[in-house]
């Protein structure tokens, strides 16, 4: 469960962002957009795409890679791009049953169409590692479940809830493919929702941050670690919009380390901590020129 640290931390954040929003909403959906391509990427990559953050790029701006393609790779990227562009386009989408099996055909189009926009059924069992996704004849019943409880539940905080929806939606695993991409999409639905914005889960630190959580909670139903993770790349993503609205300029953390006489590791480890307004722009750590850390 979310700490009352975090919450009031949170809090605080969502006051500056929803003062610096007012009159800004459309620099913060360029902002969003803007990000569609690092999004992307990282989601990507995170499935062992081989796509880099350039080829990424250069595919969604509609160029050609050089050397050999993998046509799959370069579908995902579009793909996900879209379902991205297709979010944003409008600032709340009720979560349902219907909406992810959409965004799932979406996703696999040109890629498998033979189980795009539908779940797993019958004898369609799926394996990851060492986890089995949940018995293919109740996945549908289960994914109903998750979908009406997430809708339902007003008790847990918010941050709670997306974290919960996501545990439960990558270990149902209702998908023979796509799961871990549609997963991650709809965490930033779920955000948006909300009146946040989006998160990046990042490629780079996957094997430390974002499977050990998997990892554990089949055995344990602890989502904690979820919570405390999208926590910290909450933080950091409205660090990085205030930031944007009102800075004069922004630096490398590490210029601005140098400048005021902090240990690299030292100020890398406030930043992955979320206790400076340090954010990540292209994979590389950013802040306010102007901050002072006291």
């Amino acid at each position: 469960m979310i700490s009352l640290m975090t919450i009031n931390k949170l809090e605080e954040l969502m006051r500056r962002y929803a003062g610096c929003s007012e009159g800004n909403e459309e620099l913060l959906k360029e902002i969003a957009v803007s990000e569609i391509a690092e999004m992307t990427y990282n989601s990507n990559a995170i499935e062992n795409s081989t796509l880099t953050l350039e080829d990424t790029e250069k595919i969604l701006a509609g160029g050609e890679l050089s050397g050999k393609v993998n046509i799959r790779e370069v579908f995902e990227a579009n793909n996900l791009a879209g379902i991205t562009q297709v979010l944003l386009e409008e600032t709340k989408h009720e979560l349902t049953v219907k909406l992810i099996l959409d965004l799932h055909k979406m996703l696999l189009t040109n890629i498998d169409d033979s189980i795009a926009g539908r779940f797993r059924s019958g004898k369609e069992w799926v394996r990851v590692g060492n986890h089995l996704g949940a018995n293919p004849l109740f996945v549908n019943s289960l994914m109903n479940e998750l979908v009406a409880n997430f809708n339902g539940n007003n008790q847990l905080h918010f941050l709670d809830k997306i974290a919960f929806f996501h545990a439960e939606f990558e270990t149902i695993h209702p998908f023979s493919d796509g799961n871990g991409r549609l997963g991650r999409v709809l965490i930033n639905l779920q955000l948006t929702n909300f009146g946040l914005p989006p998160i990046i889960i990042q490629n780079k630190s996957k094997h430390t941050e974002y499977y050990p959580l998997f990892n554990k909670y089949p055995t344990t139903m602890n989502f904690d670690g979820f919570t405390n993770l999208f926590a910290l790349l909450l933080q950091e993503s409205l660090h990085k919009r205030i930031t944007m609205l009102s800075a004069k300029r922004m630096i490398p953390l590490s210029v601005w380390a140098a400048k005021n006489g902090i240990k690299p590791n030292t100020v890398l480890n406030k930043a992955k901590r979320q206790t400076i307004p340090a954010f990540r722009l292209r994979e590389k750590w950013m802040i306010d020129e102007g901050y002072q850390s006291y």
